[in-house]
């Protein structure tokens, strides 16, 4: 008599399949059990090495369904070739195989917003280590006039700056217009706040909903969603949701790449 093997796991209880993709260097991906994010450096026989944005090093098991990638499961398999090269950087630019940091040019970009020099150093901080542009971080538009001062921007060191919300009219938009020169760039995103530039899509949910004015915006958002109100842990989630330039609203792309390109003009 033949045997036949049972099978009485219901099919909508049948995990689905989910796609096979070649762990080469560079991709970036999540380890759900350990909310680990990093991008692969290496691929040997059952496991995978990834390396987050601080530089540390996770060695994880090539499991079916063992990784994210933007926030869908899949599996990771080795490549069938040999080592491939990332050729491209998170800012989307051309990498730079092998390429050592540069030493740092007299020109700064300051960023406002710890959170906002956090998504800055993620996109592109590759291409600021191979450019040698320092990134510092902004305490708040109101220090602007003193730091600008006492940087003394010129030529052959140049000053850009980004900075949350800027409006016209604003008392913040008069101070960015009073220390602008042409050495010195100010520029600022449309976001209430920088978790505003981050792709809906990116983090699974439709839209980023409206919060009523006079209410803590990330507060709101975080009780909208559904999200615990730990501001500083779900920015972090939202940060490891972040795997390149594609994850990012174009409005803060075009002012990122105008700083770089302000800082880095020959003189």
């Amino acid at each position: 008599m033949r045997q036949y093997s049972a099978d009485l796991t219901p099919p909508w209880k049948k995990p689905k399949a989910v796609p096979e993709v070649a762990a080469e260097p560079g991709l970036v991906v999540e380890e759900p059990g350990t909310g680990f994010c990093g991008a692969v450096i290496r691929c040997e026989a059952g496991t995978v090495t990834l390396e987050d944005r601080f530089g540390k090093h996770r060695v994880f098991p090539l499991e079916p369904r063992g990784f994210l990638l933007e926030g869908r499961p899949v599996t990771l398999v080795r490549p069938s070739t040999g080592p491939v090269r990332p050729t491209r950087t998170a800012s989307g630019s051309v990498a730079v195989p092998g390429a050592r940091a540069r030493v740092a040019r007299a020109g700064r970009i300051y960023v406002e917003g710890r959170h906002d020099a956090e998504l800055v150093e993620k996109v592109w901080g590759d291409d600021l280590r191979v450019e040698g542009v320092v990134v510092e971080y902004l305490g708040g538009v109101d220090d602007l006039p003193a730091i600008v001062g006492e940087f003394a921007p010129g030529p052959d060191a140049r000053l850009g700056v980004l900075v949350d919300h800027l409006v016209p009219g604003t008392k913040e938009w008069r101070i960015a217009e009073s220390v602008t020169s042409d050495h010195a760039l100010v520029v600022g995103h449309p976001y209430i706040d920088i978790w505003e530039a981050v792709k809906p899509s990116a983090l699974g949910i439709r839209a980023w909903p409206k919060v009523p004015r006079g209410q803590d915006w990330k507060t709101g958002v975080c009780r909208a969603l559904g999200w615990p109100e730990n501001t500083g842990a779900v920015w972090q989630a939202i940060l490891g949701r972040v795997g390149s330039y594609k994850d990012l609203e174009p409005e803060l792309l075009g002012r990122v790449e105008e700083l770089i390109d302000f800082v880095t003009a020959p003189a």
